[in-house]
């Protein structure tokens, strides 16, 4: 008995010890920071459609977004996307990869942003809204996006279209 506990314990810290290597999927550790894992946190993963893999690291300094192509291997560029004084969190991405949102504190507020890779815009969803916004999602068309806001008071739920326009939800 004692033999199959003893067994049953190195088979699990082997387990465990090749998860934390960074070699899960067969995706190894980049030092120079171009791969899916580098040195840095690399957090908050969403998944779509097999071959996007959008998420968060601090591996430019501050919290960015990143865009990682499953099928390439290959992180894609995503250009006017970033900035220096912002820290990112809560990414989503729409099933055709086009649309990415995510929240940001930039100087104090936060907002939620489109990125729209097509056009490598990026657009400020709750520049007017006077409230802390938080967790964003986006539909799988890209068209609607909801994230909570707490500018009644409490959080609630605020489903709005790609320009930032809020969209009228009744229960009729």
């Amino acid at each position: 008995m004692k033999w199959l506990v003893c067994v049953l314990a190195i088979a699990l810290v082997s387990f465990l010890s090749g998860c934390s290597s960074g070699q899960l999927l067969g995706l190894p550790l980049d030092t120079a920071g171009e791969s899916l894992n580098s040195p840095y946190a690399e957090t908050e993963p969403q998944f779509v459609n097999g071959q996007y893999l959008v998420f968060i690291s601090d591996r430019n300094g501050s919290q960015d977004v990143f865009l990682y192509d499953l099928k390439a291997r290959q992180l894609i560029d995503l250009p006017n996307l970033n900035t220096a004084d912002s820290v990112a969190s809560h990414p989503g991405i729409s099933s055709n990869g086009r649309y990415i949102v995510f929240a940001s504190s930039r100087q104090g507020e936060s907002d939620i942003y489109l990125y729209d890779r097509e056009v490598q815009t990026l657009k400020n969803l709750t520049a007017t809204l006077e409230a802390d916004v938080r967790y964003p999602t986006i539909s799988g068309d890209g068209e609607r996006i909801a994230f909570e806001s707490n500018g009644r008071g409490q959080w609630d739920i605020v489903v709005c279209d790609r320009m930032g326009k809020p969209l009228a939800l009744s229960s009729e």
